[in-house]
């Protein structure tokens, strides 16, 4: 909407700087600036050098009379989430509100008492997505609550919700979207509008973070607002610790890099020990190591051949203007193995392609089949699209998300070193071999002596009971074994007594038991005091770890009423959900509990961190 010189108090030359400078402002600029104006009229300051907030403490006092009252100062901070991005975001919301004198409570949503809803003056949502549209464990009961008939009527609170997601999901951001249209029909009123973040959030969730509080000043009346030192991308993920973090990773040291599966298997599991040293960086087993992963060479160069490039072409790699050659971007900067809608709706912004506009209009399960199965050269060569000039096409690329491996190791057994556990993904598809981009750069490229960019993910809903004497229950098959070598290589520094149990499974006894030698180990020296073993290859009739859990209900019963923690690491689309029926299977069994019961008993065990879930 453009101003008109005729609906307008304005002369013609002031109406066209204004139509000129209105439609580049974001959110948080036009809060920002109806702010200043609405100060500047009570205290005469109109240069924006001169804050009107700071004139404003030299202005007479509006008589009481006139005073307005004070609208409401507390903020209720709820996020839930899956890998603790939502959990450090909170954090800076927070400090970023009680800079400007706000009282601030902020709680994962687990730990929220939903009936208290009711008495919230203004709430902020911090919210991930996890699979295929659902929320993070820590927020399934407010979820739930939210969306029952129990929740109560918000009668104009102001709220605003920052979403979490990943754009190669179908259901990019649905939980943030979900808490966002039931909060408003439940008639709260947005202080903000929600925003949804990719992948790579520290921008828009940097300026979600300012837009917030810039609104809130201006509805409470807090003036410190202008004076409070704004969040930036570059601050969002700064550690006290160390100076290293998502956004500046640490270049670590590859010390050893082992192939842990026998002769004859058909698996590949890499062993990486890395080294942290000189980094200052800090974890505790159930965190995750983020790495940043190179392209394949190999389909970089078939990607620049097919568009007819020049890898030595110069092409940008950030907002700030850095620049390096084309082959340097793709390899180590955008994502080119994994497509998605935005992506290809802005490909077909970029030229007229008449078969890329039918499929982006086919059915849901016709474009949900193609994205699934292809990369960036399929698109290319199935859509014909040589001749897009170079710097427009990466413009439209995302950036090279961070792989997460759960952390293997305990930083009081094995100091200043790192180490997770990856298996090599391989498959043809469609004539071509494709390969999962980290796993197979770190079991052909990384050798001793070779980088990795990395950093510490923190994850606060993943680790061992305070209490060391608290059993536990570890569900680990493959790869999802990884965070309970480091609870026992924890357990074993610090003389932990409680008791310790390990449901373990692969294909093959002989090639595919992964530290096999350590977990014999420690069931000989009483770190590990049970363990159960599933090899589903191995028999005529497949065997995985929920059938040896069934196999010992009476006994995973009795530890459950004796108060242990149980952990699962691992696939989510079936081994998670069968693990989780088969504990709801043995609640009915053995508690004699009925579905609902049970139900609300996994709910209690959730609630009370007895259940935690690693799940990818």
């Amino acid at each position: 909407m453009e101003l008109q010189v005729t609906n307008s108090p304005f002369n013609q030359e002031q109406v066209e700087l204004l139509n000129r400078l209105l439609p580049t402002l974001t959110d948080a600029q036009r809060i920002w600036l109806s702010g200043y104006i609405a100060a500047a009229a009570v205290t005469g300051s109109a240069v924006l050098g001169t804050p009107p907030i700071a004139a404003a403490v030299n202005a007479p006092a509006a008589s009481p009379a006139s005073t307005a009252p004070a609208a409401p100062k507390e903020v209720t901070v709820l996020y839930g989430s899956q890998t603790g991005n939502c959990g450090s975001l909170a954090k800076k919301v927070t400090k970023r509100l009680q800079d400007q004198g706000f009282e601030v409570k902020v709680s994962s949503m687990s730990d929220f008492k939903p009936n208290g809803l009711k008495k919230v003056e203004n709430l902020l949502i911090l919210v991930s997505t996890h699979g295929e549209g659902d929320p993070p464990d820590n927020a399934i009961s407010f979820y739930e609550f939210l969306h029952s008939k129990r929740a109560p009527q918000l009668e104009g609170m102001p709220f605003s919700v920052l979403a979490l997601g990943d754009t190669s999901y179908e259901f990019f951001c649905q939980t943030g979207k979900d808490f966002d249209k039931r909060l408003e029909e439940l008639g709260g009123k947005r202080l903000v509008p929600r925003v949804d973040c990719d992948v790579d959030f520290d921008e828009p969730a940097a300026e979600w973070i300012n837009s917030v509080a810039s609104a809130l000043a201006e509805l409470t009346g807090a003036g410190a607002a202008a004076q409070a030192v704004p969040v930036t991308a570059d601050t969002l993920l700064e550690s006290t610790e160390s100076e290293y973090s998502r956004t500046n990773p640490f270049q670590a040291e590859v010390l050893e890099n082992i192939n842990l599966n026998g002769r004859g298997s058909d698996r590949e599991t890499r062993h990486l020990e890395i080294s942290l040293e000189g980094s200052n960086l800090e974890y505790e087993p159930g965190d995750s190591l983020g790495i940043y992963p190179e392209n394949h060479p190999r389909l970089v160069d078939e990607l620049i051949e097919a568009m007819g490039w020049s890898g030595e072409e110069s092409v940008p790699v950030n907002k700030n203007g850095d620049e390096t050659t084309l082959r340097e971007a793709l390899l180590h900067h955008y994502e080119i193995t994994v497509l998605t809608k935005p992506l290809l709706e802005k490909t077909a912004a970029l030229i007229s392609n008449g078969a890329l506009n039918e499929l982006l209009a086919s059915g849901h399960d016709e474009l949900r089949a193609y994205i699934e199965e292809r990369d960036l050269l399929d698109l290319v060569q199935d859509y014909s699209l040589k001749g897009i000039p170079v710097r427009e096409f990466v413009a439209i690329l995302r950036k090279i998300p961070a792989r997460l491996y759960s952390i293997a190791s305990s930083l009081k057994a094995s100091p200043d070193e790192v180490h997770v556990t990856v298996r090599t993904v391989r498959y043809e598809n469609r004539g071509r071999e494709r390969y999962g981009v980290c796993s197979v750069q770190l079991a052909e490229r990384s050798e001793s002596g070779s980088a990795l960019p990395v950093y510490i993910q923190h994850n606060p809903n993943f680790k061992l009971p305070q209490n060391p004497d608290t059993p536990i229950i570890m569900i680990g098959p493959g790869t999802g074994v990884a965070p309970f070598r480091a609870f026992l290589s924890e357990r074993e520094e610090t003389g932990a007594e409680g008791k310790s149990w390990l449901f373990y499974g692969d294909q093959h006894f002989a090639t595919d038991f992964l530290y096999q030698i350590e977990w014999q180990r420690w069931l000989k020296d009483g770190v590990l005091s049970r363990m159960d073993v599933a090899f589903s290859r191995d028999s005529d009739q497949k065997v995985y770890v929920q059938h040896r859990m069934l196999e010992k209900s009476r006994e995973l019963y009795q530890w459950l009423q004796e108060g242990a923690v149980v952990y699962v690491c691992g696939d989510e689309k079936r081994m998670a959900h069968d693990v989780h029926s088969t504990l709801m299977t043995i609640l009915q069994q053995e508690g004699g509990l009925s579905p609902e019961e049970a139900a609300e008993y996994m709910i209690r065990m959730q609630q009370e961190k007895r259940y935690q879930r690693d799940v990818y």
